[in-house]
Order: C-alpha cells, then sequence, then structure tokens
C-alpha cells in the first residue's frame, strides 16, 4: 500500500493521544470524533449546502447570518472548528476566498483544501490580480462586476454563495448540488447549468 501511514507514525499518534487523553485534555471519544468528522469532510457538503440555501429562503437566510449554524442544521458538526462565514454573489458582485498567510480553509464543509490553494502563487497573486487568477480558471466576469477578494483566516474560514444559474428552475437539492463544485465555493469557478 503506497498510501497505508508508516507503522513508526501510527505508534507516534497514538501515543499523543494517550498522552492528552491521560492528561485530562480531551477523551479518546472526543479524538475518535475529530478523526471521523476530519474523514467525512468533502466539498460534497458544502455544495449540499448551497442547493439547500437555493431552494429554501429561511436555510439562505441562516447560512448568510451564521454560517456554522447552518452547517450545524446540516448534521455537520463545527465544534472546534473556527467561525464560517459565508459570502453572497449576486449580480454585479463576486466573491473570491485566499488565505494569505497559509492556507486557512473550512475543512468542516469544503473537506482538504487543494494544492494550488496553499500555493504562494495563488496566495499572493489572488490579492493583486483576482481578475487575471479568475481568467486562467476560465472564468471571466464582465468588466463592470467588482470583484471582493475575502481573506480566510486562523479565527474565521469563508465559503462562498454563488448566484443560482439560470435554467434550473424546478431542480431538486441533489440536482442542484451537482453544479456546484470546491472551485465554485471559492470563487474561482461559476457554477454552470
Amino acid at each position: 500500500m503506497a498510501h497505508a501511514p508508516h507503522p513508526e507514525n501510527v505508534a507516534l499518534l497514538a501515543r499523543f493521544t494517550a498522552a492528552l487523553a491521560a492528561a485530562g485534555l480531551v477523551t479518546e471519544d472526543q479524538i475518535a470524533e475529530q478523526i471521523a468528522r476530519t474523514d467525512r469532510a468533502s466539498p460534497r457538503i458544502g455544495a449540499a449546502m448551497v442547493a439547500r440555501a437555493w431552494t429554501d429562503a429561511g436555510y439562505h437566510a441562516l447560512m448568510l447570518k451564521d454560517g456554522s449554524a447552518a452547517a450545524e442544521a446540516m448534521g455537520i458538526s463545527m465544534v472546534g472548528a473556527p467561525p464560517l462565514g459565508v459570502l453572497a454573489d449576486a449580480p454585479g458582485l463576486h466573491h473570491l476566498v485566499v488565505c494569505t498567510l497559509c492556507s486557512c480553509y473550512p475543512r468542516a464543509v469544503l473537506g482538504y483544501p487543494p494544492h494550488w490553494y496553499k500555493s504562494a502563487a495563488y496566495r499572493a497573486r489572488a490579492v493583486r490580480d483576482p481578475r487575471g487568477v479568475l481568467a486562467e480558471w476560465g472564468t471571466t466576469l464582465p468588466e463592470a462586476t467588482q470583484i471582493r477578494v475575502v481573506d480566510s483566516t486562523a479565527d474565521y474560514r469563508w465559503m462562498v454563495l454563488p448566484t443560482r444559474p439560470e435554467g434550473t428552475a424546478g431542480w431538486d437539492e441533489a440536482r442542484l448540488a451537482a453544479l456546484v463544485t470546491r472551485d465554485v465555493l471559492v470563487g474561482t469557478r461559476l457554477p454552470t447549468a
């Protein structure tokens, strides 16, 4: 198995978690739950949140008011995670998420950050030339559209609530969620029907 953890790393992790539990800092059940939560995290969660917001005005309002509460309402535990903010795109306004310092990312609802999100080139250029970065992704916005770059930090994480694509009236949540990718959720791409 090329991707199996090295036995020494497994043993080290076991000793570390046992020491944390013995010190009373966390329980072994809490550690197991955190590992399980991380394993379940995926952009499909964020996509499901967006699809629900597109079809449920009450959930849409909750998402914009308190992204963490919106995730919890979908059964996603946000315990121990930084607060989640949700940035709503609108006609004439597009959001692009970046972490200028490292790779802060709302993992509970988007899974692990892609390699490009962590790269120094993306982090610097997204701030300096967001329209150019988007064009490289094939995302071309009208010149009149304002691009708001938002910095995800260790204290506050962000995801994008894109505008619902035209031609999707009557679609159910599952079909809508299929339009929403990880790249849409950080603003490098747009959902298309």
